[in-house]
């Protein structure tokens, strides 16, 4: 039995990954076709990353030479508005009540790449953060930096399990001492079967199927 249970939201908990591709290409479209799809390719390749990084790398990188440099805070702003609509309405997972009630006793954290802010005030509007006693956790901060610091502080007590559907989430989660497991449902990292082949990681479809597989 775990007694700490580490979610990421986006294709984990919530069926949002569609909601963020989106997000990413309207904000980004009217600086043209190529850069908008650059953007989007980049975020799909980099599931759990934060908007701040995304966006940086957008302006620096992808952008056409001739093109004027937007403002950071206005990318941030206009994905936002686009964002917090689709996260209010997207389905939740099943199972996660199911879940909650077989470990009452344990810690429960979400851990992502989506702003902070923005997902205390989804998961509250939605009835769910009554689940999270642990907290919800988001950007700026990175992955890797919220786990190093909730461990630290004992929030996250070990044994604990990390549940993600991106490259970044087994990275993190690995190198925090956690054990991981890959939800394959709504993932977009499309690579998934060879990469959690290669790492021989363990894999479920959905949490009803963790659940069947845990307890």
């Amino acid at each position: 039995m775990y007694q700490s249970y580490v979610f990421d939201c986006d294709g984990v908990v919530l069926d949002s990954n569609k909601v963020k591709t989106d997000a990413f290409y309207k904000t980004a479209i009217p600086f043209g076709e190529e850069a908008a799809k650059a953007l989007v390719d980049y975020h799909v390749a980099n599931g759990g990353i934060s908007r701040y990084v995304k966006f940086a790398k957008f302006i620096d990188e992808m952008l056409p030479s001739t093109s004027a440099k937007p403002n950071l805070d206005d990318l941030l702003t206009t994905y936002a508005n686009e964002v917090i609509a689709g996260l209010l309405s997207c389905k939740v997972v099943e199972g996660l009540h199911e879940l909650r009630a077989l470990s009452p006793d344990s810690r429960w954290l979400i851990v992502s790449g989506g702003d902070q802010a923005e997902l205390r005030k989804v998961f509250a509007e939605r009835g769910l953060a009554e689940l999270l006693n642990g907290g919800i956790f988001g950007s700026p901060d990175t992955k890797d930096e919220i786990l190093k610091r909730e461990l630290l502080s004992g929030n996250i007590q070990q044994p604990a399990l990390f549940l993600g559907d991106s490259r970044y989430d087994h990275v993190a989660s690995s190198a925090a001492g956690l054990d991981f497991v890959f939800i394959t449902q709504w993932t977009e990292f499309h690579e998934w079967p060879s990469y959690c082949a290669e790492h021989q990681l363990k894999t479920v479809e959905s949490l009803t199927e963790l659940t069947q597989k845990i307890f």
